[in-house]
């Protein structure tokens, strides 16, 4: 992977969007397709590495994993490892991110709307 030139002229404006706009700091947090389907999971409930992955089955277990350390970085999610053999690890959201579950269950609610239907199920 390529390093991050940290003065261009991309970087400069992403960093005064992070500053102004909170939806741009939200989405720095939050972006991209896996983790709000894993924020989603684990407002549910505190869960183990294989019961996230069986709960999202088409994610790859190299993004499970980067994703799941991003959000720990960003105190969205935490970590606890138990010294046992063999390691058991729960992750579950912290404070900080269980104040996202209104914004995922908005989230759920409006595709629930807007899908007519097909999510009636859930």
């Amino acid at each position: 992977m390529a390093a991050v030139k940290e003065t261009s002229t991309i970087q400069e404006n992403k960093q005064y969007a992070l500053e102004k706009c909170p939806v741009t700091y939200a989405m720095e947090k939050i972006g991209g397709y896996w983790k709000p389907i894993i924020l989603y999971h684990l407002s549910i409930g505190d869960k183990r590495y294989s019961e996230i992955k069986k709960a999202i089955p088409a994610i790859t277990e190299k993004v499970l994993i980067q994703h799941l350390k991003q959000l720990e970085a960003d105190n969205l999610v935490i970590r606890e490892a138990l010294p046992v053999v063999p390691p058991h690890v729960t992750y579950k959201l912290s404070t900080s991110g269980k104040g996202l579950i209104p914004v995922i269950g908005a989230m759920a609610t409006w595709a629930i709307e807007e899908s007519n239907g097909m999510y009636s199920h859930l």
